[in-house]
């Protein structure tokens, strides 16, 4: 299956900008939903972003404009840009892939993960 590893994340002060990037192992497929969740201490996974095979994205209401997703199948990259930070955007970040071009349901519909990287705003 498909690995993924994630970098870029760091320390920043509020409204700060970080780009996190996942490089897969295979080329990315056009019929796989690729997405970012995040995972603060103490509280559940939940979805940040999503770029389907398509190339639609869906951002999760908090992102508010604040972060823009990519992908690069060729490259077998998926990126995500995040500007204005805030402190309660701090947290593990997580690159997802699904064996499906859609992005419907939430974290247990995704099929391969990575490690993560942390992402600390304060």
């Amino acid at each position: 299956h498909v690995q993924l590893v994630e970098s870029g994340g760091d320390s920043v002060r509020p409204g700060g900008s970080l780009r996190l990037s996942c490089a897969a192992s295979d080329e990315l497929s056009i019929n796989a939903c690729m997405g970012w969740f995040r995972q603060a201490p103490g509280k559940e996974r939940e979805a940040v972003a999503a770029i389907g095979g398509d190339g639609d994205e869906n951002y999760a209401d908090f992102v508010q404009g604040r972060f823009t997703s990519s992908r690069d199948n060729t490259k077998k990259i998926l990126t995500l840009r995040m500007e204005d930070l805030k402190v309660e955007d701090t947290a593990m970040y997580y690159c997802a892939g699904r064996y499906a071009r859609s992005c419907d349901g939430g974290a247990s519909a995704f099929h391969y993960w990575g490690q993560g990287t942390q992402v600390t705003v304060s």
